[in-house]
């Protein structure tokens, strides 16, 4: 359980790391290669290994990489969203295992306990600063964006076949994306929303309309 909760802390980290640095529809979108690239890469079909190259040119249309000069990306964001994706996708592994240990949930909470205690030394010296709003807002998101959906995902797992949790996952990054413009008020350029498009496309190949096999405990932010 302890590379388990490892995994989901770190994930967790590098993620909120780099909404600090890009838009959240971006974030998603290049993290969620980690995942599309760990499914391609136990897949022998062709098809999948062009997916990944279609999600690769997404992620640089999403990164301006090409529109923007260098010295003004936020290299810091897209490095962060890429660990947590490098993460994400060590989470999916980690987390089959633990459900062929426990029937239920008590292997997602213990993942958690080792990653509190992972992160608590990030956290621990801003605790003077914290006012009762603070707490609430930490509590919401703990609940909303790791212990809710976490657990909603393991047991959609067991009641839906892997194809159709592929197409539903896969579509996270557009979801990101309208939540950014309608809550934050986020909006992203065309080529950066043809990007998405490409991720969106790739992974619904990937994981979805072109799964086989076993149901992957595919899960994450």
């Amino acid at each position: 359980m302890g590379a388990f909760g490892v995994a989901l802390g770190l994930m967790n980290f590098a993620f909120y790391g780099s909404l600090a640095h890009l838009p959240i529809g971006v974030a998603v979108t290049i993290e969620f290669v980690g995942p599309l690239a760990l499914a391609a890469s136990l897949s022998r079909r062709l098809l999948d290994g062009v997916a990944v190259l279609a999600a690769a040119a997404g992620v640089v249309l999403i990164s301006e990489a090409l529109a923007v000069p260098v010295a003004q990306l936020e290299w810091t964001g897209i490095l962060l969203a890429l660990t947590a994706g490098a993460f994400w996708a060590a989470y999916i592994v980690l987390s089959r295992r633990a459900g062929s240990q426990f029937p239920r949930l008590e292997g997602l909470a213990l993942a958690m306990v080792w990653a509190t205690v992972l992160m608590l030394p990030f956290g621990v010296a801003s605790v003077p600063t914290w006012t009762g709003a603070t707490v609430l807002k930490g509590l919401g998101i703990a609940v909303l964006s790791s212990a809710l959906p976490y657990s909603l995902e393991l047991l959609a797992l067991r009641r839906l076949r892997p194809q159709v949790f592929g197409v539903l996952l896969s579509l996270e990054p557009a979801c990101a994306a309208l939540a950014g413009l309608v809550v934050l008020g986020q909006r992203l350029a065309p080529g950066q929303v043809a990007g998405m498009a490409l991720v969106v496309a790739a992974s619904t190949l990937v994981l979805g309309l072109g799964a086989r096999g076993e149901p992957e405990a595919v899960t994450g932010t």
